[in-house]
């Protein structure tokens, strides 16, 4: 036998016994840390929405009555929450844009939803606000010189100009004697002389107002407007980190022209408070220590620190912009996987006993090629079901209809090449030289007729994943893969069974003289008309 035939057999062997690995119910998945390699991968099965459930969530355009929002902002709108929506690792995702302003958000397996929902659907609007000499509590709702609470997510935000000025704009209010501030409580730096920025943690709220005269009815307070040094669009990069007591914070990177807003202020207002907001609430108030002019530095949460998930959240909002046009959440509901438990069990019957007709057929008609090939269909369904968890490619019932339907055009491939090599045995050949042939006559339909629908396959694709129907680029993305494995296996793995069967069992028997080859590999001979019966012996 060749050297290559048996090389050639013994990768096969190890890929079956790798796929079988990938595919295990229970396979531990990939956990490396050696001589500086780390790989920590689960290898699992990732179902779509209609095979294991999630959450659906319909966002509208916020905005008042009669205001009409264009069209391309929410355009934009829709790829910032598509943007974060991956940020968090959901696999899948179905984000689609509809009339009336609202987009439409699927998530499958989704398994904390109210995070998920205030992640992506906030506005995401970051300003670093000019405290002045106290700092305002976190939590608490501020006006700045963008506007206030009301004014999150307009599309046409005023530039933020930076001030040298420490103390906030305030407009006068109807009560002279405002309440005393109680005495900050300041958290010891953890970012070192890059980042001299400490957050503090009030005990009570600061007030705009004071207390009214008794007796007499309380004057309404007109809030204080904080001046914004600058926005989120002045960050470059931000990350989670942890400080030196292991407590979660947010570690971002200016941009040039940030970097130098950042530089000025800080410079001119040391022992000062910046406050730094999101969405109009205030996240942190540190207190400047030194100038930062190193382009770079830390969010604490104050005394109690970020909560991990808080502040993958933030950061997932500063990665990916804020939202050009506020979106409020008018429905929200957990969808349950529409096959249910039983009728995806009766599927998977069904797909058992359609596969066991098949090998059958495979099997009384073909004999032993038939056996070979549905060794070779075995292999090919392990191989693809493992790229399926290693890619990851999200399960739907429109992903296993490609699946299964690769399935039957990989038995196809192998039934054209059998049909061609019992062709080339008729005419007198030997098993060796009708198996090449048999190979080379019918690889031309086979790769015409595979390439035609993998372009089906890119057409169906790129129409899914530019108006959104995911369900229709899973088929396709399965068919697709299902088409490319099934070349190799009837071509590689089929031919080289064959090849090595011919050589161990067949090495000396001709197409005319062996009755256990013509037994083996064709079906018994049919009584033919006298004259065709000479026509085929000539």
């Amino acid at each position: 036998m060749q050297q290559r035939h048996i090389r050639l057999l013994i990768g096969i062997i190890i890929l079956a016994i790798v796929a079988a690995w990938v595919d295990w119910p229970d396979n531990p998945g990939i956990h490396i840390d050696f001589a500086g390699i780390k790989i920590d991968r689960d290898i699992r099965v990732h179902e779509g929405l209609d095979l294991q459930g999630g959450m659906q969530v319909m966002l509208e355009a916020d905005v008042p009555p009669g205001q009409q929002v264009d069209n391309q902002a929410m355009l934009a709108a829709k790829g910032v929450v598509e943007n974060r929506i991956n940020g968090l690792g959901v696999s899948e995702p179905l984000i689609q844009l509809q009339e009336n302003n609202r987009i439409i958000v699927e998530l499958p397996g989704i398994k904390d939803p109210e995070r998920a929902i205030k992640t992506f659907g906030q506005t995401g609007l970051l300003e670093f606000i000019d405290a002045g000499n106290a700092p305002i509590p976190e939590g608490t709702l501020v006006t700045t010189s963008m506007g206030g609470p009301e004014s999150v997510g307009q599309t046409t935000p005023p530039t933020p100009a930076p001030q040298a000025s420490a103390t906030p704009t305030q407009t006068p209010t109807a009560t002279p004697n405002p309440s005393p501030t109680p005495a900050p409580v300041q958290t010891p730096a953890t970012g070192g002389t890059q980042n001299p920025i400490t957050s503090t943690q009030q005990t009570s709220p600061t007030t705009s107002g004071g207390t009214a005269p008794s007796g007499a009815a309380p004057a309404t307070p007109t809030p204080k407007v904080y001046q914004t040094i600058m926005t989120g669009k002045d960050l470059k990069s931000a990350d989670v980190g942890f400080d030196n007591l292991g407590r979660p914070e947010i570690r971002f990177t200016l941009t040039d022209q940030g970097a130098k807003i950042f530089a000025d202020y800080t410079s001119n207002n040391v022992g000062k408070y910046l406050a730094i907001s999101m969405d109009k609430k205030i996240i942190s108030s540190p207190v400047i220590k030194g100038a930062i002019t190193g382009g770079s530095g830390v969010i604490e949460g104050g005394d109690r620190g970020f909560p991990l998930d808080e502040a993958q959240q933030i950061v997932v909002q500063l990665k990916y912009g804020s939202l050009p046009v506020p979106l409020k959440v008018v429905q929200n509901r957990t969808v349950g996987p529409t096959l249910g438990q039983d009728s995806v069990n009766k599927s998977l019957a069904a797909g058992a006993i359609g596969l066991g007709v098949v090998v059958l057929f495979m099997l009384v008609y073909y004999r032993l090629p038939g056996l070979l090939a549905n060794v070779a269909l075995g292999i090919y369904a392990a191989t693809v079901f493992a790229l399926f968890k290693l890619i990851p490619v999200t399960l739907t019932l429109a992903g296993i209809a490609g699946f299964i339907l690769s399935i039957g055009m990989a038995v196809d491939a192998n039934i054209l090449i059998f049909e061609r090599t019992r062709e080339e045995l008729r005419s007198g050949k030997t098993l060796g030289a009708a198996i090449e042939a048999g190979f080379a006559r019918a690889w031309t339909s086979i790769r015409d007729s595979n390439i035609s629908t993998l372009i089906t396959c890119a057409i169906l694709f790129w129409f899914g994943m530019n108006f959104g129907a995911s369900i229709i680029k899973g088929f396709a993305l399965t068919l697709a893969i299902g088409v490319i494995v099934s070349m190799f296996t009837a071509i590689t793995v089929t031919r080289t069974f064959l090849r090595v069967v011919q050589r161990v069992w067949f090495a000396d028997a001709s197409a005319v003289t062996s009755s256990r080859l013509r037994w083996m590999f064709e079906i018994p001979s049919r009584r033919q008309p006298p004259e065709m019966e000479e026509a085929r012996t000539q």
